[in-house]
């Protein structure tokens, strides 16, 4: 009887993110309705600026809900996207650049993980550290300049195109977040990565790699940065250093917001998605009523300090 009722009690927190998405929608749709808000285009720009967010929001789900973090996601894109621009830039070969630049994801990834589990450094730490040596790299590899993208077919498929009115963006968040949810939910990896977070004395006992599952999701948080950085390079026809550097605190508020606890064990791929269109759109609605770079990063901050809280809150009380 009490196992039934605990399977059939409602928690609010689940489902603050759709509330949140519905809440900033209103908002916006009655305080900008004569402001273009509500058109396509503005809807599809919001998906566009979205997308890349939301393909690292799930990646960075993973390595949560694991008990992990991973802060080197912003420079992995900026150095990923300049990989792919610059191979096509020598080559013109699409699928070289792609792999290129997956490749540099995957080893910063294996990188991450190997440091995290082998010299016991706490991943915060061991990315930290990860994020300021590739923001070097991104610097240097091209004199702090910029490298253009005029492949065609790259800049269709990894950001300007649409299959009729669909945004390939979109698509690709999509993808992304129904691969991701099938693994997290219906897979044993999921389940490793779940029980992983949530004790990891009671995994080991339970015969679980726990220092597997952890390098799996830094290079999977690693490789989505990669690609997340081609859809940035895709979308705006170029690469440069600076791409990502706002990204990862967006991201971290997209994900928890979204359900996914910093203390491991809990979260949700399509709450990841959602969180990361209602900090799309939350960014869009504030350029619209002309509030300035600095007010923004305030609403921003806001935030991210309340979806912090939540995850606090349910943290203490499981």
């Amino acid at each position: 009887m009490e196992a039934a009722r605990d399977r059939f009690r409602f928690d609010f927190r689940d489902y603050i993110v759709y509330l949140g998405f519905v809440v900033v929608f209103v908002f916006f749709a009655v305080t900008l309705r004569d402001t273009g808000f509500l058109s396509v285009d503005n809807f599809t720009s919001i998906v566009r600026q979205s997308a890349p967010i939301a393909v690292m929001a799930v990646g960075m789900a993973f390595v949560l809900s694991a008990g992990e973090i991973d802060l080197s996601i912003g420079s992995v894109v900026a150095l990923s996207a300049l990989t792919a621009a610059l191979v096509l830039s020598d080559t013109g070969n699409m699928l070289l650049a792609v792999g290129a630049s997956l490749l540099v994801g995957v080893a910063v990834g294996l990188f991450n993980g190997l440091a995290t589990v082998g010299l016991r450094i706490p991943s915060f730490l061991v990315t930290l550290g990860t994020m300021s040596i590739l923001a070097g790299l991104a610097r240097g590899v091209t004199g702090l300049d910029a490298v253009p993208v005029t492949h065609v077919e790259f800049n269709y498929w990894f950001g300007s195109g649409s299959i009729g009115q669909v945004p390939v963006l979109l698509i690709w968040a999509f993808a992304v977040a129904l691969v991701g949810h099938l693994v997290y939910r219906n897979t044993r990896f999921g389940r490793r990565v779940l029980a992983t977070g949530g004790d990891p004395l009671a995994a080991r006992a339970l015969g679980i790699h726990v220092r597997r599952v952890k390098v799996a999701v830094l290079v999977m948080s690693s490789t989505l940065a990669a690609l997340a950085g081609m859809l940035y390079a895709g979308r705006l026809h170029g690469a440069r250093y600076t791409l990502g550097d706002a990204d990862l605190l967006t991201v971290i508020a997209a994900t928890v917001v979204g359900g996914t606890s910093l203390f491991g064990g809990r979260g949700s791929i399509v709450g990841a998605l959602v969180g990361a269109l209602l900090m799309g759109m939350l960014n869009n609605g504030l350029v619209i009523m002309g509030l300035s770079v600095s007010e923004q990063l305030v609403a921003r901050g806001v935030v991210i300090i309340v979806a912090v809280a939540l995850s606090l809150r349910q943290g203490r009380e499981e």
